[in-house]
């Protein structure tokens, strides 16, 4: 396929801007972009693409973010990562600012409240088959199960996530048999001194906002420590999100997290951008700003940093392996969220059957912006 000439950086604004406007539908959000730029647009060629998603996949945070940045590097070098990173994030940001502005002002509705009723049951079915899927996906013999049932042993006694990673990064070196994971060679890309000259910008950030507001320092280590362990994209991050904002810091109770998610998952683009909704409800607009930059942080500065080192990383088996045992972690991860959403829903019939349709759907690969919009729908009926 022949590559068109370099777009201009207003063109990638516009074309980013647009692709995350339009980006619903979790795994589809890739063949989204793919099909923009690939097919369409020919920025990119489809070896290149492929391999940066491959990268994406295996290293922690938004995994969509993460790639629009790889497609930016390669088409404009740093400049063209940045701008498109931010216009993808962008409409995304606006939309859920917006949705936290009118829940925060109209929770107590009766009407809001049987939607959002409805979706917490939707919610339930979006997780379970999120595990499902991986696990089926990823899953290559019965020691993968075995590291995935350990794991959520140790997630339900709430031992902090970071320490259940680290045993399943050993528990992956320990029962992986095969190299599974795979990857083409990356092209060199020079980023290593752009990465460095990142980390200490926010290292310093993170100082002046020690000294300046405690709270707003607690806000945004947070925000960052969750990005930087989302391994597995997005829906990986909101299990480590609900631990650090229910269980450990007790800022929202488990109601108002999952409402936080379920605007997350209708808003476009990742739904790590529920770190907007939490910040804007603990500490207003700068809340909100602080949140989302900062959960977006690691995604970035994790792809400039290892870029350079990929090739050799992924040559090593034990690398692969550790990043197998991570990834088997997380469906068992995803299995006890579902169990702490379910607790949490007042179960009759009609959530039951909404429920298993929901579920249903999503394993036929019906968009998931449709199923969320139906769950409005019948929550107004019924």
């Amino acid at each position: 396929m022949q590559q068109k000439e370099s777009p201009s950086y207003f063109d990638l604004f516009r074309v980013f801007f647009w692709m995350g406007l339009t980006a619903f539908g979790g795994p589809a959000m890739m063949a989204h972009i793919r099909k923009h730029i690939v097919d369409k647009k020919k920025w990119l060629d489809a070896n290149t693409f492929d391999s940066g998603l491959a990268l994406c996949q295996i290293i922690p945070g938004a995994i969509v973010m993460q790639l629009v940045a790889y497609v930016g590097l390669k088409i404009k070098g740093i400049p063209g990562a940045i701008v498109c990173f931010v216009a993808f994030g962008f409409p995304a940001f606006l939309i859920i600012f917006i949705l936290s502005i009118l829940y925060k002002h109209s929770k107590n509705i009766s009407g809001v409240e049987r939607v959002l009723s409805g979706l917490r049951v939707v919610i339930v079915a979006i997780v379970a088959n999120a595990a499902y899927t991986f696990g089926k996906k990823n899953f290559h013999n019965w020691n993968d199960w075995v590291i995935a049932a350990i794991a959520a042993g140790l997630f339900l006694t709430k031992l902090h996530p970071a320490l259940v990673l680290v045993a399943a990064a050993l528990l992956g070196i320990i029962f992986t048999k095969e190299d599974s994971h795979q990857f083409q060679k990356l092209e060199s890309v020079k980023t290593f001194r752009f990465f460095l000259w990142a980390l200490a910008s926010v290292a310093a950030g993170a100082i002046i906002l020690f000294f300046v507001d405690k709270d707003y320092f607690t806000l945004a280590t947070l925000m960052l420590r969750i990005d930087l362990f989302s391994f597995g994209g997005g829906l990986a991050s909101m299990p480590i999100m609900y631990h650090e904002l229910v269980d450990l810091f007790g800022w929202f109770n488990e109601k108002i997290f999952m409402d936080g998610v379920i605007l997350g998952q209708v808003t476009p683009g990742s739904i790590i951008i529920s770190a907007t909704f939490f910040g804007y409800m603990h500490f207003g607009i700068l809340g909100s700003l602080l949140a989302t930059m900062a959960v977006f942080t690691p995604s970035f500065l994790v792809l400039m940093g290892i870029i350079p080192f990929f090739d050799k990383l992924s040559s090593y088996p034990q690398f692969n392996r550790v990043i197998n045992g991570i990834l088997c972690s997380f469906v068992g991860l995803l299995t006890i969220v579902t169990y702490r959403f379910a607790i949490g829903v007042n179960w009759s019939i009609f959530p039951i059957i909404l429920t298993i349709t929901a579920f249903v759907l999503l394993l036929r690969k019906v968009d998931v912006i449709w199923i969320i919009l139906g769950g409005v729908l019948v929550s107004l009926i019924m």
